[in-house]
């Protein structure tokens, strides 16, 4: 098989990928039937991207084809590729797939037996309360602890309302003191009264006591005609004293172990060690959220950008195939990096000297020297760090094809069209200039791209017109690709 029909097959073979590429990317259906669109309005869609899950039940039926503003909300347009039954009262949710899972909306199709939702009416959205918001409310209710074990130990001997209540006991208890003193001569007045009366009884008790004869004979006449009610009565009477008793015996349990520093609250009651313990845990967490929170953070300011590319070169009927992964941290700065797998024609390039000893008859040597240049069509790799410079350019440097070198790369007509200039290898074998390449990459889509350009034009026997095209993707268009991956896989 010729090497051009090789190469006919390898791009027919790349077209086909890049096509399925794009149509998946794209979320391009041309045999869906019966598509609707409806708008839902949300006061924030903060998350939300474009191109994101439509579901009922969970179950996905569209996506979201389009995110706008109308007037101080969010409009979000809802492409529904399967038919749902959608009644006045139907509303519309945000939603996540998990902790840290996409967002996705949720759709309420509306009460059963309500009439249809009409052509053009836009659904009220509901958005769920932000991971912010939580952690604000988490913090709140960290505060409020710490103020309530504050009120409650007096940080630095301050005064707290328990120790301004011993105070105001003890301040009570001195006035009863000295008012007993002052009213000693009324108390014992009083006494002589009290005996005064014990004498008057003793007097009058005899005429009592047959009265009270008398009434327990009438009390017993009227027990003996109502003994069953009365029994009854007091059956009742008996189950509520058993259960006070039970109560009474359960509240003398609670406050001995109290008392004595058993359990959680009665240690946090007597003793300092646990209350410190208490204080310690609670900033930990505190602590623990905070470096949750900052963790997310840089998580989700990381970028990736995935490329594959490939191109044919002309003069020396050879390809050239790449894939490359671009990491900005999103910290702030302008750092960037740079790794890479690379299919070259003459990738690994090696010189092999050998030494041949030659034996003369009349006993004499000659040793000559041979050197032997190879070249491998072999995968090597690339490792750069780069720099973003004004109007967007990239300065880069470190291993090319694992060879130092420098490389940049400058955008123009709204980063639609990149030009690239790399110069590696100064050190080749036999004295050979140094690899030059100037390649161009015009992106028709957002994720497909062709390039053309010129290779090691400093060569003659190397140098080549080149022409191609790639891939990239970066982490939104990753994080959909797998979000579409069915969940058997």
């Amino acid at each position: 098989m010729s090497q051009a029909v090789k190469v006919g097959i390898f791009g027919t073979i790349a077209l086909v990928i890049a096509a399925l590429f794009i149509w998946r990317i794209e979320d391009i259906n041309p045999f869906a039937r019966g598509v609707r669109r409806v708008d839902a309005a949300f006061g924030s869609v903060a998350g939300l991207d474009d191109k994101a899950a439509v579901r009922v039940a969970g179950v996905r039926i569209g996506r979201v084809d389009g995110i706008g503003l109308d007037g101080g909300r969010a409009r979000v347009t809802l492409l529904l590729e399967k038919p749902v039954d959608l009644r006045v009262g139907a509303r519309a949710r945000i939603a996540n797939l998990g902790l840290l899972g996409d967002k996705y909306v949720e759709l309420d199709p509306g009460p059963p037996g309500a009439p249809p939702l009409p052509e053009g009416a836009v659904l009220p959205g509901e958005t769920p309360v932000s991971f912010d918001q939580a952690m604000a409310k988490l913090d709140d209710i960290a505060t409020s602890i710490q103020e309530v074990t504050g009120s409650l130990t007096g940080a630095g001997g301050a005064e707290t309302p328990i120790s301004r209540l011993v105070d105001t006991l003890q301040s009570t208890a001195e006035e009863v003191r000295l008012l007993v003193a002052m009213n000693r001569e009324q108390i014992s007045g009083t006494v002589r009264n009290f005996e005064q009366v014990s004498a008057t009884l003793a007097r009058e008790l005899p005429v009592f006591a047959e009265r009270l004869e008398t009434l327990i004979a009438q009390v017993s006449e009227v027990v003996g005609e109502n003994r069953q009610a009365l029994a009854g009565s007091l059956a009742n009477i008996e189950e509520v004293t058993a259960g006070l008793k039970t109560s009474v015996a359960n509240i003398n349990q609670i406050s001995d172990k109290l008392a004595s520093g058993e359990g959680t609250l009665g240690k946090l009651i007597n003793s300092d060690e646990a209350h410190d313990e208490l204080m310690s845990t609670l900033k930990s967490v505190e602590g623990g959220v905070g470096t949750l929170t900052d963790t997310l953070g840089r998580v989700q300011k990381l970028k990736l950008d995935l490329a594959f590319e490939g191109y044919y070169l002309s003069d020396r009927s050879d390809s050239h195939s790449a894939f490359s992964l671009d990491l900005d941290p999103g910290t702030g700065g302008n750092r960037l990096y740079r790794f890479g797998v690379v299919k070259a024609p003459a990738g690994d390039e090696r010189t092999k000297t050998q030494r041949i000893t030659v034996t003369h008859p009349d006993g004499s040597t000659e040793i000559s020297t041979v050197e032997t240049f190879t070249s491998e069509d072999s995968p090597v790799l690339s490792a750069l760090f780069g720099l973003k410079v004004e109007h967007d350019a990239r300065l880069w440097a470190g291993l090319i094809e694992e060879n130092f070198g420098v490389q940049v790369e400058y955008p123009a007509f709204d980063r639609r069209l990149w030009v690239d200039f790399q110069a590696f290898d100064f050190d080749r074998e036999n004295d050979r200039d140094p690899h030059l390449r100037l390649a161009t990459r015009w992106f028709v889509r957002p994720n497909l791209y062709l390039m053309g350009g010129y290779d090691d034009p400093l060569e003659s026997d190397l140098k080549s017109i080149f022409f191609g095209g790639g891939l990239r993707w970066n982490d939104d268009n990753l994080k959909y690709l797998l979000g579409s991956v069915p969940r058997g896989f």
